[in-house]
């Protein structure tokens, strides 16, 4: 429901409480529109405080032609826009353990700056209201693989595409968000479509996920934590999937099939590595905060992995840096295990 024109004309007037309730209903919504068009969590977080002041700023601009939460797309829509064409995106960076040389990858990613965002900040955003032409599920439209694809895509394709058939807005409704015409926001439509139905045709079919916090997904993820915790990685490539793939941004490299991934995961073993994990969520998937045991037995965090499951099988591995453990109230260490 929008809200009243007493509490816009107060906020118009200076009335920051009449201004934080005006937005604060749209706020994880914009969140996660910014994070799903920047690939990552603080450049989204920054998108958000710029567009909320630049509402903040422009309210007098507002004259109701449309809703409101429209009126706020449009801002965070065009400052995420602007973020992208200036685009000084997190780099990617050369390998850095020491004591371990990583197998040769077989192949080289391109989205360094991607990030994980913690389930808790999509609390409440997947359930607003999505217009009648949206095609996506909310949760396939926040999975780590569809916010990777839309990176792929030139800027105004993102956008386009993440208001049509995301939020499922209207073509003349964007349009007006992005000052430009029904024609061209349907060709830019196409042509994002067509990116990403050729990005669908060259991976495999999988079966689907099974429902989050069910039975089925506590049995794939608790023997995923058996077998990464012991170490035994003829255990955990029984639980991949022939052409898993596994990143780590922001290192490029990327390892797909099974033997690749096995090289790999032998290799971080090495030497008697051993990890705990500690389980926690991202993007509607199992992740876990991985902690390298030394020998003082101080567990010492090295990163994060999300796992995208299929059927009861793992089809991806991506592996983010320990920079991302505070947003997902992760300690940095953890203290030696009891007994």
């Amino acid at each position: 429901m929008e809200p009243g024109t007493e509490l816009i004309d107060r906020a118009r007037h200076g009335d920051g409480e009449a201004f934080r309730a005006l937005t604060e209903p749209h706020r994880r919504e914009l969140f996660v529109h910014c994070y799903r068009m920047l690939g990552s969590v603080q450049d989204a977080e920054d998108a958000l405080q710029d567009s909320l002041l630049a509402a903040w700023r422009g309210l007098a601009g507002f004259e109701g032609r449309a809703s409101l939460r429209t009126w706020l797309y449009r801002i965070a829509t065009n400052r995420c826009l602007s973020m992208l064409r200036s685009a000084s995106r997190r780099p990617a960076k050369e390998w850095d353990i020491p004591g371990i040389e990583p197998p040769e990858p077989t192949g080289l990613g391109e989205c360094a700056w991607l990030e994980p965002c913690p389930d808790h900040l999509l609390e409440g955003a997947l359930a607003a209201p999505l217009g009648p032409e949206a095609r996506y599920e909310q949760a396939e439209a926040i999975s780590l693989a569809f916010v990777t694809a839309l990176q792929a895509l030139p800027p105004r394709q993102i956008a386009v595409l993440i208001l049509r058939d995301v939020l499922g807005f209207h073509a003349d409704e964007t349009a007006t968000m992005l000052g430009s015409t029904v024609d061209s926001v349907k060709s830019a439509l196409k042509r994002a479509r067509a990116a990403l139905e050729r990005r669908r045709l060259t991976a495999v079919d999988h079966d689907p996920p099974p429902t989050a916090g069910t039975a089925a997904e506590d049995a794939i993820v608790s023997r995923f934590v058996r077998a990464y915790g012991s170490a035994d990685v003829h255990a955990l490539v029984a639980l991949l999937t022939d052409d898993v793939f596994m990143s780590m941004p922001p290192l490029p490299l990327e390892y797909r099939g099974r033997p690749a991934v096995a090289r790999f995961c032998a290799r971080m073993f090495g030497a008697g590595r051993r990890f705990d994990l500690v389980p926690t969520r991202a993007n509607g998937q199992p992740a876990f905060g991985a902690y390298l045991c030394a020998g003082t037995g101080i567990r010492h965090g090295t990163g994060l992995f999300v796992l995208t499951l299929a059927g009861d099988r793992i089809c991806a591995m991506i592996r983010f840096e320990n920079g991302v453990f505070p947003s997902f109230g992760l300690p940095r260490s953890l203290p030696p295990a009891a007994g």
